[in-house]
């Protein structure tokens, strides 16, 4: 297949069409792409050879019409000398070399058309190798979408995540065992009544040597300041 034949399917392809009719389309995408990256790189290689040889005809032809001029001085000389038959040889071979030149402006002609379709069909194998890139992005956003959701929900189902709540479940009530266990052992340890209305008294009879001891005091502050008093009185008498 031609580089132009294989360019034109691939230009003219629907990608969806291709990914629809596929039964692996990452890996269809992928095989497009890269044959399109490698005609893109084929018809480059084409367009700079069309541009190698233009460059050497527009090289001959300028070649070609110095010699014209140059001939046509010599026939121009050759009349100024009266040398008709040489004139004529002159013209000869100027109709010779202008023959060559437009042999050459003819392919020339032709390479610049060829040149043109290049750049068209560069133009629109880039277009199909951008849409056929961000094809392949979505599929590939799409599958480690897709991915990921199998893999969570295979998780979830999975039976050790079951498992792993069993073991806590577990934990939970071995420590409601440890919890009421500790709150047993604290079972029995509150007042009886007996000892309630034995703290009383003794709360009572602490209340009562607490006011002894605040009257006493009182009592003592007292004596303090009557006894100043009297020494004041036995001075002025003396």
């Amino acid at each position: 297949m031609g580089i132009f034949s294989r360019l034109t399917d691939i230009v003219n392809s629907n990608i969806n069409a291709i990914l629809d009719t596929a039964e692996d389309p990452e890996k269809i995408i992928r095989m497009v792409i890269q044959e399109m990256e490698d005609t893109l790189v084929e018809v480059r290689s084409s367009a700079a050879k069309t541009i190698a040889d233009q460059k050497d005809i527009n090289r001959r032809l300028g070649k070609l019409e110095k010699a014209q001029a140059d001939w046509e001085k010599k026939a121009e000389l050759a009349i100024s000398k009266g040398r008709d038959d040489l004139a004529k040889g002159a013209l000869v071979e100027k109709s010779k070399v202008a023959d060559m030149a437009a042999h050459l402006s003819e392919e020339a002609k032709h390479l610049d058309e060829a040149l043109k379709r290049n750049e068209e069909d560069v133009i629109k194998l880039e277009a199909k190798l951008r849409e056929a890139r961000a094809k392949k992005a979505a599929i590939q956003a799409r599958h480690n979408t897709v991915s990921n959701t199998v893999r969570i929900r295979k998780n979830l189902n999975d039976n050790r995540i079951q498992d792993a709540f069993d073991r806590f479940d577990k934990v939970d009530a071995r420590l409601d065992r440890l919890e009421a266990e500790a709150e047993s052992m604290e079972l029995g340890k509150g007042q009886t009544l007996a000892e309630e209305i034995t703290n009383l008294e003794v709360d009572d009879s602490i209340e009562k040597e607490l006011e002894a001891l605040k009257a006493k005091a009182a009592g003592t502050a007292n004596d303090n300041k009557k006894a100043p008093a009297s020494k004041s009185k036995k001075a002025a008498s003396k």
